[in-house]
C-alpha cells in the first residue's frame, strides 16, 4: 500500500499548480484521502480531505483557492491550487484513513511528498 504525490515545482506568486495523489496496492474509493502540507520550522497542517466513498470534501484553509478531486478510473487524487502565494511554500504530503478525521495520525500510507516553492 503506497501513496505517491507528484507535480510539485516552482511556480511564480499568482500561478496555479495541479498535485496528484496516486494509489498503489489499494483503491481509494472506500477510503478519505487527505492533504496536507509543512512549510519550513512550522507543523504539519492539513489543507483538504474527501471522502472518496461519497465525494464529500472538506477545506482547512484556502477553500477559495484550493479545489480537491478525484479519478476514480485513475486511482488518483488531485489538489488544484489557485493564485498561489509565497505562504504555500511547502512540502505537500497525502494520505489516506477511513475518514476525514481531525487527527493527523488517523491517517496512514504517507507518500513522500511533493515541494511546492512559490516564488514572489
Amino acid at each position: 500500500v503506497q501513496l505517491q504525490a507528484s507535480g510539485g515545482g516552482l511556480v511564480r506568486a499568482g500561478g496555479s499548480l495541479r498535485l496528484s495523489c496516486a494509489a498503489s496496492g489499494f483503491t481509494f474509493e472506500d477510503f478519505a484521502v487527505g492533504w496536507f502540507r509543512q512549510a519550513p520550522g512550522k507543523e504539519r497542517e492539513r489543507v483538504s480531505c474527501m471522502s472518496v466513498s461519497d465525494g464529500s470534501t472538506e477545506y482547512t484553509t484556502d477553500s477559495d483557492r484550493f479545489t480537491i478531486s478525484n479519478n476514480n478510473a485513475k486511482n488518483t487524487v488531485y489538489l488544484q491550487m489557485n493564485s498561489l502565494t509565497p505562504e504555500d511554500t511547502a512540502v505537500y504530503y497525502c494520505a489516506a484513513a477511513s475518514g476525514c478525521w481531525l487527527a493527523q495520525d488517523s491517517f496512514g500510507s504517507w507518500g513522500q511528498g511533493t515541494l511546492v516553492t512559490v516564488s514572489s
